[in-house]
């Protein structure tokens, strides 16, 4: 799959110092320093391309995109892979809904996806992977955990036994009845009957009529879900030996924490015998009118749509980071007023012959984001130093901040 177009970062000056990053593990609900090292693997959980990216989509990947940028300011090289669920129940659902071709939706919504992640300047992933140009090498995985006893069938399809020896349970810390309900919600089925475990996930389905199906020894099929990522990740981001976990950051949007990223630690746990991630990281939800932003609600505010109607797309990203990356939070009018009104004021205030120091707020920017990617902190020092500078303070040097706020925080102005 082609990824989107690349984007310039500009390199920050040399003699700025770029504290080590912390962010807050999902595992341990701890905020953990990343570790220092020359290179970096991040997989994060791309769409099922079945409908428009909405907000929650680019929150989701404007926090990956803060990480992957700080890294590189920090001097080092980031590994970055990012998959498309582009063959799934949902999607097939939508085209035989619209009375489209489901590979047609696809791309149609791939292209519109990728389109708004350009609009938004998110830095593209090293490798952009869909399902069905990976499911050789998915195969190759499901036959290695058959070969190591993991995977079982019923009827024609096949499972994989979730076990003590993958820690399941391990990441979401959710006790049986949650897990159980939440699967359920999710696309699991802990009720069928044959499982060995009510939270086994399947990896492989035969072909039902009117579906696609790929040849395997497995029969003729297509994937599970979680089994995908699992696959790809571990090919892809070709983890070092040496390595006590396989990746640095494995990431994605809360929702995804249980089931999909318990599966795939499951899973990854069985097929190498190490941990999955060093750093599970996980961004809040984005709600309208008090509920959470999701397809199936139809309340959904797509990014394509407000660029349509002339929203600055520096705005919308403005908007979406002025929150932690962490917390479920609301969008509405007033927040996208809100930010173009800030982006307007921080054009003008660079513009202007009067700039306020600049050397300490560069310092304080890094060091909020350098704390668990702090941005409504790094925000509030923008502000007052907006307001500095149309009060007439002097000092501050225009190039090193627009350097820092573009290749920091993705803001071209």
């Amino acid at each position: 799959m082609k990824s989107w177009a690349q984007v310039n970062i500009p390199s920050i000056d040399v003699g700025i110092s770029v504290p080590q990053l912390h962010l807050t593990n999902s595992k341990t609900g701890k905020l953990q320093e990343v570790p220092n090292k020359s290179e970096y693997r991040m997989y994060v959980c791309g769409i099922t391309p079945y409908d428009a990216t909405h907000l929650g989509h680019a929150a989701t990947y404007l926090t990956f995109d803060l990480i992957n940028r700080y890294l590189i300011a920090s001097g080092s090289k980031v590994h970055y892979v990012q998959n498309i669920t582009d063959i799934d129940d949902p999607l097939l659902e939508r085209a035989k809904l619209d009375g489209v071709d489901w590979v047609e939706l696809a791309h149609s919504q791939i292209d519109l996806f990728t389109s708004d992640m350009v609009n938004l300047r998110v830095i593209p992933p090293e490798h952009y992977i869909g399902a069905v140009e990976a499911i050789p090498l998915i195969i190759s995985a499901i036959k290695t955990l058959q070969d190591l006893g993991s995977i079982y069938p019923i009827d024609t399809d096949f499972y994989f036994s979730n076990s003590a020896e993958s820690d399941f349970g391990g990441l979401s810390h959710l006790d049986r009845a949650e897990m159980e309900f939440i699967f359920s919600q999710r696309g699991g089925n802990p009720t069928l009957e044959g499982k060995r475990d009510s939270l086994d996930c399947l990896v492989w389905m035969s072909q039902r009529e009117g579906e696609p199906g790929w040849t395997s020894s497995l029969g003729t099929g297509r994937p599970g879900w979680h089994i995908e990522c699992t696959a790809i990740a571990l090919e892809y981001l070709h983890p070092n030996s040496l390595d006590l976990e396989l990746i640095d950051i494995q990431g994605g949007g809360s929702d995804l924490i249980f089931p999909h990223h318990e599966m795939c630690r499951s899973q990854a746990k069985i097929l190498t015998g190490k941990e999955l991630a060093t750093n599970y990281v996980h961004a809040g939800m984005i709600g309208l009118d008090g509920e959470k932003m999701s397809k199936s609600k139809g309340n959904l505010v797509l990014v394509s749509e407000l660029v349509r109607q002339g929203v600055d797309p520096m705005a919308i990203r403005f908007a979406l980071i002025s929150d932690h990356y962490r917390s479920d939070r609301m969008w509405g009018n007033e927040l996208l007023r809100k930010a173009t009104l800030s982006i307007e004021r921080l054009r003008k205030a660079l513009d202007g012959t009067s700039l306020a120091p600049t050397s300490e707020l560069i310092n304080e920017i890094l060091a909020a984001l350098a704390d668990d990617l702090d941005t409504p902190r790094v925000i509030s020092v923008l502000d007052l130093w907006v307001q500095r500078s149309f009060d007439g303070e002097t000092g501050g040097d225009r190039s090193a901040l627009e350097l820092v706020l573009d290749a920091l925080l993705g803001l071209k102005l």
